[in-house]
């Protein structure tokens, strides 16, 4: 048996990916900013939310899938964007949107994507494109033109990271953007000859270093050098005109992730885009940032008769998406999980991250009294029918 099949929880593969990448890989997948108090957090929010149970209902013929903009999905998940996936796995981007293909949900490529968005369009999945905003809008303008060529009609626009966060472990692990060549990253990399086999070889084999495939080619240099240019730094002067402007020159679908504070999310729908992601990136940016789980309710009685609210961030358990799901999100995105998965074994191992939270979302949702996602929406909270937590 598959390694990966042994592990009944998102944990467990976690710990199967822990031992397979080097040390500097798995903090940068695993850990969250400064003093990660966001991270733990997100772990609290989920702890602390309670859901009341309604007993003697006859839910035989449950079924967790929802209708997601017109389309039916088996489950109410999308893979997230996460930055260099190419790196867990070779191919990472690819398997992962097999993966996705697989379990009939979208997968949504990074800009910071390992491999090109045209390469892994042959993988024939659902695919969606998160977009970060360069400081030449041409250089983004252009990436968008590649994108829309590809067939994708869904645009992820990130709002929550106008400069990069504050990881003093990256820096110790010689895993900072750019990455930087050092002995004890060397020594990592030795001590786990599975993945510098598998992987890193790999991909020197087909060229050199890697580097983000979506960066203009003048600037697609080693991964080493990401950010070595001006014009494809990420930009701190990100506006509303911004997203106006994608408003006119993007045909599809605009979501916008990141958003926390229920004004945004009604400036959000005033601005045209379709859906919001309440999200904290998982507490890798803002430290002292709340947890999506403690404002979903309140953005919901703000913009959730008028667009779609998505949520993501810190979800290790099928009870966890449920709880995000009955405080009103139409979907859950998954970031970790899917790593975790991948690394312990590759696309069958992120299929498996995919199952066990499926199947525990159907667990939950049976021993709750709930035959369907909408109905988890009605599951009664402790201090009220909506609220999971008090004001901030």
């Amino acid at each position: 048996m598959a390694a990966h099949k042994a592990c009944l929880n998102i944990d467990e593969l976690r710990q199967r990916a822990r031992r397979f990448l080097p040390r500097g890989l798995f903090e940068y997948i695993d850990r969250g900013t400064e003093d990660e108090a966001a991270l733990r957090r997100l772990r609290e929010s989920f702890e602390q939310a309670e859901l009341t149970p309604r007993v003697l209902v006859d839910c035989g013929e449950r079924h967790s899938g929802v209708t997601l903009f017109g389309r039916e999905r088996p489950m109410p998940f999308v893979i997230a964007p996460t930055a260099a996936a190419g790196l867990v796995r070779y191919d990472g981007e690819v398997l992962l949107a097999r993966a996705a293909r697989a379990a009939g949900i979208p997968f949504c490529v990074s800009t910071q994507s390992i491999t090109s968005i045209e390469a892994i369009t042959e993988a024939g999945a659902e695919l969606w494109f998160q977009l970060y905003v360069w400081r030449d809008r041409s250089l983004t303008h252009a990436l968008l033109d590649r994108v829309a060529a590809c067939g994708v009609d869904t645009l992820i626009l990130t709002v929550d990271t106008a400069v990069s966060p504050k990881r003093e472990y990256n820096r110790h692990n010689g895993f900072n953007v750019p990455v930087t060549p050092s002995l004890r990253g060397a020594m990592d990399v030795a001590r786990h000859p599975a993945w510098a086999g598998g992987v890193l070889l790999r991909l020197l084999a087909d060229g050199g270093w890697p580097g983000y495939a979506h960066y203009p080619p003048q600037f697609r240099t080693r991964i080493t050098d990401a950010t070595a240019h001006d014009p494809i730094r990420l930009c701190d002067r990100v506006s509303w005109d911004d997203v106006a402007e994608l408003r006119r020159r993007w045909p599809g679908r605009i979501i916008l992730k990141g958003l926390l504070a229920p004004g945004d999310a009604l400036r959000a729908a005033e601005s045209g885009v379709e859906a919001v992601v309440v999200s904290n990136h998982g507490g890798r940016n803002l430290d002292c940032a709340p947890s999506p789980l403690a404002v979903l309710p309140r953005i919901m009685d703000a913009v959730g008769d008028r667009m779609t609210v998505l949520a993501d961030s810190g979800v290790r358990r099928g009870s966890d998406a449920a709880k995000l799901l009955a405080a009103g999100a139409a979907a859950v995105l998954l970031g970790r999980a899917p790593l975790f998965g991948l690394a312990a074994g590759g696309q069958a191992g992120a299929q498996h991250a995919l199952a066990i939270l499926q199947d525990e979302l159907d667990r939950t949702m049976a021993l709750l009294g709930c035959r369907t996602v909408a109905e988890l929406r009605t599951v009664p909270f402790p201090r009220g029918e909506r609220e999971i937590f008090p004001e901030l």
